[in-house]
């Protein structure tokens, strides 16, 4: 392999990279509306030279290079929040401006850069030949705000897949992220009695039921916090009543928990809190399924429970990382990152497959306001991406 032969290929397609970085985010691409973002990536796929280049069952625009029985897989996901404030942005939301050497726009920290950088990579190592006994799968994935993971376990199902390698190529500017925190979603409901407002006694207050559950929850959240860093976390993220009427005393109340879990806590140890939180109360719990129909008319259906992971620092996918970061950016990597938030790794993580995370752009910057990346950055991920294709 001629280093000097993949930086100047890389070289010759960074400002074609960037260009169809700025096309994808000029999509708008929320949630279950990604048709649009699919067919752009499909024909960049096809432009590129992709062996195979389609668009499975559940919406997932997949791209296939290689026929080595090594897989090394590289997802990014298609969709982004939505944009409640325009009005609010320095530079609008979908033009796609570069200002100060940073693109600007929705999705371009989380994770369109990402996802760009990734088709060209491979791309890039087909023409490097790097890809013996390699082949190189590459997906943008449907709906990963709302159902971490789920999109690719439907991909491994109706294609009979398991890689060998997985790639999250979430934002972590370009630090390489050994894992992420564990997350349960729970749906806490207390149970009352209806009666008419002029007569409360004769009922019983399903949000009154409520309320010392949520101080519960605002108390385990404290003491979480007080364990000290890395701690956990624990936050009432949604609540509602059922009632007759506004005459009417609430006959159900209902609250939505994010738990955030460390290393070292379990999913056992989140439902013995739950089961300590509703102790005492007319209230159940569960955990709080959602389901969302994708683009292409998918059922998607995500239990939002997951323990936390972190690869190990001497795994071969991650001495690989840091071979391809040395190649890359000249230095070894002076330190490594951990998400604190969830991701579609959860899915490999859960069948073995060793996953690890790096990604162009600062994840803190991800759904905000003026969210941007820096340009440079996104040829770097393209660099690694490259090298660590050909070090696997």
């Amino acid at each position: 392999m001629d280093k000097n032969n993949i930086l100047e290929t890389c070289k010759k397609y960074g400002d074609d990279l960037v260009k169809f970085t700025q096309e994808l985010v000029k999509i708008r691409s929320y949630s279950d509306e990604e048709g649009e973002m699919v067919e752009a990536v499909l024909n960049k796929m096809k432009e590129l030279g992709y062996d195979e280049a389609f668009v499975d069952s559940t919406g997932n625009v997949v791209g296939k290079i290689g026929t080595g029985e090594k897989i090394i897989m590289f997802d990014s996901h298609l969709d982004t929040v939505q944009v409640p404030n325009p009005e609010d942005w320095t530079v609008p939301p979908f033009e796609a401006k570069i200002v100060d050497n940073k693109l600007y726009g929705r999705g371009s920290v989380d994770m369109k850069s990402g996802l760009a950088a990734s088709v060209y990579a491979a791309a890039i190592a087909k023409e490097c030949d790097l890809l013996q006994g390699k082949t190189i799968y590459v997906t943008g994935s449907v709906c990963e705000e709302f159902c971490d993971g789920v999109n690719i376990k439907m991909f491994f199902e109706e294609y009979n897949l398991k890689p060998d390698y997985v790639v999250i190529c979430e934002p972590s500017d370009n630090i390489i992220t050994l894992g992420h925190k564990g997350k349960a979603q729970i749906l806490i409901t207390t149970h009352g009695v209806s009666a008419h407002g002029s007569a409360p006694e004769k009922g019983i207050n399903a949000v009154y039921e409520m309320a010392e559950i949520i101080q519960r929850i605002e108390a385990k959240n404290k003491e979480l916090f007080e364990k000290g860093n890395p701690h956990g976390t624990m936050v009432l993220s949604d609540i509602n009543c059922v009632s007759a009427s506004l005459n009417a005393v609430p006959s159900e109340c209902s609250v939505y928990i994010d738990r955030r879990m460390v290393l070292g806590e379990t999913e056992e140890d989140v439902k013995k809190e739950m089961d300590a939180i509703i102790e005492g109360k007319r209230a159940t719990w569960q955990i709080g399924t959602l389901r969302h129909t994708s683009w292409k008319g998918a059922k998607l259906v995500y239990e939002p429970i997951h323990a936390p992971w972190k690869i190990d620092r001497n795994h071969e996918l991650t001495l690989a990382c840091d071979k391809s970061y040395e190649e890359t950016f000249g230095s070894k990597p002076e330190k490594y990152d951990f998400w604190d938030f969830g991701t579609n790794a959860v899915t490999p993580v859960s069948m073995g497959i060793p996953t690890i995370g790096f990604g162009p752009g600062e994840y803190k910057l991800a759904h905000m306001v003026d969210e941007h990346c820096d340009i440079d950055k996104i040829k770097d991920a393209c660099k690694f991406y490259t090298y660590l294709i050909n070090n696997l």
